[in-house]
């Protein structure tokens, strides 16, 4: 069983929830999370990020149905190989857009949203 290498900020400004999910969605689009790989269990994992494991069960169920997980009663939740077509978006893009959805949810204009993103990629070009 592979140890999720997931720091969560629960006192971040987005949700618990969706920080889970774009991260396990980018390990495994980056491949860091391999075909394969059996995840913890939903409670090891609620355990270990010390957060709920509905929500952990929900995050699980989510990223099944877009393909990035296999659920397999009574032997676990395996990361999945991501082919060719499957999801023409680029990797990352998914996050990307997930965590637009939540700034504007939190109430950013998109000009904010621009700004930040700005102010961001200069940061991380130093």
């Amino acid at each position: 069983m592979t140890q999720l290498r997931i720091a969560i900020d629960p006192n971040g400004e987005v949700p618990i929830y969706v920080q889970l999910k774009n991260r396990i969605r980018l390990l495994v689009e980056r491949r860091e999370l391999r075909a394969g790989q059996q995840l913890p269990t939903v409670r090891e994992l609620a355990l270990n990020l010390n957060i709920n494991a509905n929500t952990v069960a929900r995050v699980y169920a989510d990223l099944e149905r877009e393909g990035y997980l296999s659920r397999r009663r009574g032997v676990g939740t395996f990361a999945v190989e991501r082919h060719e077509g499957q999801n023409t978006e680029p990797p990352g893009k998914a996050h990307l857009v997930e965590t637009l959805r939540q700034l504007r949810a939190l109430g950013y204009s998109a000009r904010q949203i621009m700004e930040m993103t700005a102010e961001a990629l200069g940061e991380v070009e130093k």
